[in-house]
């Protein structure tokens, strides 16, 4: 088991939702070389290189990848490297990832004499220090290989693993089981290997995926599903590993044909969308203030979306007590809200209004005014990139609107789903991801969607996740999209009788 697929996930949920900069020394150590495939398709590659020196052992894990989206090529990278003792106890790890957005990010963590992670991270010449409690029981790269050779490859065999992950900061927790050996296609070698199946719980979400190793229990081919198409990594030679890319359009492979066209969203009160899951899928779709969610009797999901009106009265800064929104006004970090350019912009955009409800959609037209240049050549950047390039699309709008919000004493989070768009690329009347946000005013989270004010959020909006806009949030929305059509969509005008359509 490779934990870059962790990474990989992580990479392709933030920014589909070139070559690489990275340079390592491959004649120090043992290195593996994979083809990293979506749908079929090369996308990119991996490179993994452990050496030891002494007492400690070094695994570098790198991903190098082109994802498209629209007519835009976003070449995105990470690299990872843990540092282990022979006996595979963690010391430390080094993280550095460019999402495609405005900047790249850094991150080393040493743990301490008293067990504790300390962290430094740095993100647009900015340093910042933490320190976190190391899960109980997690291994790293070499702690992770000696625990797979402990267990062996008998077949029927099972154990547990638990992964930290410095891309998550957080531990991921791993079910395996020892199928059968049987021969195995690696681009024309075929190869006697093992299946390995893996369950992975990451942020809430389930991933499934099956390797095929060698005898020494290196991964030949790994094999996830994801977004409805079939994410692989294939060992190879160098030269095919580094040979030039398919550029996969991860947004057009992505859209959802509507029954229907939407019309008159603005004044429409509410829509139910029914949702037809494939075979074998299961929808973990949430309830929200401005939608609700039921599951019928054959299976398919019913979606109802109703915004939530805006409330008056709500005067600024929140002053309740509720920690789950006290959490909402907090600095994260990809929402800034602490950042000097952040709060800068803030007062800008409110200016001497203190009614709530009145900052919350000053901020929403301030961002929409704000972010000139619209486009899809941004892979993922945080609030305080967004800030300085005023550049991007849905995720840099929804991104920087819950970031002022938070800096102007609004509970803010980042919303990610679908949207109903009358024409992309050339496709009429689709749904395609989408990032907004949500402001909690008057005891309601109310939608807010910068990248269409003023019109905003309205009830062609489906939500599939919420959070602080890291991109591991994007990870719900993994076996949600692509396993799914809309069957049906009922609309109910404003203070009228709801009329079915098909």
């Amino acid at each position: 088991m490779r934990s870059f697929l962790i990474t990989l996930c992580l990479v392709l949920l933030a920014t589909g939702c070139g070559a690489g900069q990275i340079q390592i020394d491959t004649d120090s150590g043992d290195v593996e070389y994979y083809a990293v495939l979506m749908g079929g398709q090369k996308i990119g590659h991996a490179t993994h290189v452990r050496s030891t020196d002494s007492d400690i052992v070094t695994t570098t894990e790198i991903l190098d990848m082109v994802i498209g989206r629209g007519a835009v090529s976003i070449p995105v990278s990470t690299t990872e490297t843990n540092i282990e003792t022979a006996d595979g106890k963690p010391i430390g790890f080094e993280y550095a990832e460019d999402l495609g957005g405005l900047g790249g990010k850094k991150m080393t963590g040493r743990l301490n004499e008293q067990g504790r992670l300390e962290i430094t991270t740095l993100d647009l010449g900015i340093e910042q220090k933490a320190v976190i409690d190391w899960p109980a029981g997690a291994v790293m790269a070499e702690g992770l290989r000696l625990l797979e050779l402990g267990k062996g490859l008998t077949e029927g065999a099972t154990y547990q693993a638990r992964i930290f992950s410095p891309a998550l900061l957080d531990v991921v927790d791993a079910s395996v089981r020892i199928g059968p050996t049987t021969n195995v296609d690696l681009f024309g070698r075929v190869l006697p290997l093992t299946e390995v199946s893996v369950s992975m719980q990451m942020q809430g979400t389930t991933f499934t995926s099956v390797s095929y190793v060698d005898s020494e229990l290196k991964a030949q081919k790994t094999i996830m599903p994801m977004m409805g198409m079939n994410l692989e990594l294939v060992a190879c030679d160098k030269a095919f590993a580094l040979s030039e890319n398919d550029v996969v359009d991860f947004l057009e492979k992505l859209l959802i044909p509507s029954p229907v066209a939407l019309k008159d969203l603005s004044s429409t009160e509410s829509i139910t969308y029914q949702l037809a899951p494939a075979a074998g899928k299961h929808l973990s779709i949430p309830s929200t203030d401005n939608q609700t969610v039921q599951i019928t009797q054959d299976g398919k999901v019913l979606v109802t979306v109703r915004p939530a009106p805006m409330p008056s009265g709500d005067k600024l800064p929140y002053r309740g007590n509720d920690p789950r929104i006290l959490e909402a006004l907090k600095p994260a970090q990809y929402l800034q809200s602490d950042n000097n350019q952040i709060i800068s912009l803030a007062r800008q955009a409110v200016g001497d209004t203190k009614d709530t409800a009145e900052a919350a959609r000053k901020i929403e037209n301030f961002v929409n005014e704000y972010i000139t240049e619209k486009n899809l050549s941004v892979g993922y950047a945080s609030a305080a990139e967004v800030a300085l390039s005023g550049q991007g699309d849905c995720t840099e709008h929804a991104v920087l609107t819950a970031a002022l919000c938070r800096a102007a004493g609004v509970p803010a989070r980042v919303v990610s789903g679908i949207v109903y768009i009358e024409d992309f690329a050339g496709r009429k009347d689709v749904f395609g991801g989408h990032a907004w946000t949500e402001a909690y005013i008057g005891g309601k989270w109310i939608g807010l969607d910068a990248t269409r004010a003023p019109a905003g959020f309205d009830p062609g909006h489906i939500t599939m996740a919420v959070g602080n806009g890291d991109p591991a949030d994007f990870f719900a929305m993994a076996n949600i999209l692509g396993y799914f059509k809309i069957e049906e969509i009922t609309f109910e005008p404003a203070a009228s009788a709801a009329v079915g359509m098909k």
